[in-house]
């Protein structure tokens, strides 16, 4: 069963050390980079969410949500006062086994707990050519909402 945990001590290393696949390097930022986002998002007092994915006791992923506007980049105009999934990775060692959704679905409902206060949207972005992405999106209900944020598709969710 899948779980999202807290990145800490015990795991943080374990985290860093995941990857995807040669072929999807240019679709997914390192877990390095997300944590780095994630921490220089909180000290600017902006919400990042990031957390380990496992299936019960296996660390297969990394997810990050976010709140409002992320301090890293540029911000789509869904982001205000929305709910987003700025990061999803499943190690390359997982790929196919459908963590992806289950991470999808983990996170989605744990957005519904109100972490950061009720929103209408979640929203996510991804590469154009990141086919694998736009139809597991799509499966789990996002919408392409036609906006383009450095150079990434942004797909919606109504919660």
């Amino acid at each position: 069963m899948i779980q999202l945990r807290k990145i800490d001590a015990a795991n943080l290393w374990p985290v860093v050390n995941l990857s995807v696949n040669e072929d999807q390097k240019g679709f997914v930022a390192t877990n390095t980079k997300s944590i780095l986002q994630a921490y220089v998002t909180i000290t600017a007092g902006q919400v990042a969410l990031p957390f380990a994915i496992y299936n019960d006791d296996y660390l297969v992923g990394l997810v990050m949500l976010g709140y409002g506007t992320v301090a890293c980049e540029d911000d789509p105009a869904i982001a205000k006062d929305n709910y987003c999934i700025w990061r999803l990775m499943i190690d390359k060692n997982y790929q196919g086994q459908g963590f992806g959704k289950d991470a999808i679905t983990a996170s989605l409902d744990f957005i519904r707990t109100w972490p950061c206060g009720k929103a209408e949207y979640c929203w996510l972005s991804y590469e154009p050519e990141n086919e694998r992405a736009r139809k597991l999106y799509a499966a789990m209900g996002f919408i392409e909402n036609g906006e383009i944020v450095d150079d990434e598709i942004i797909a919606v969710l109504k919660l």
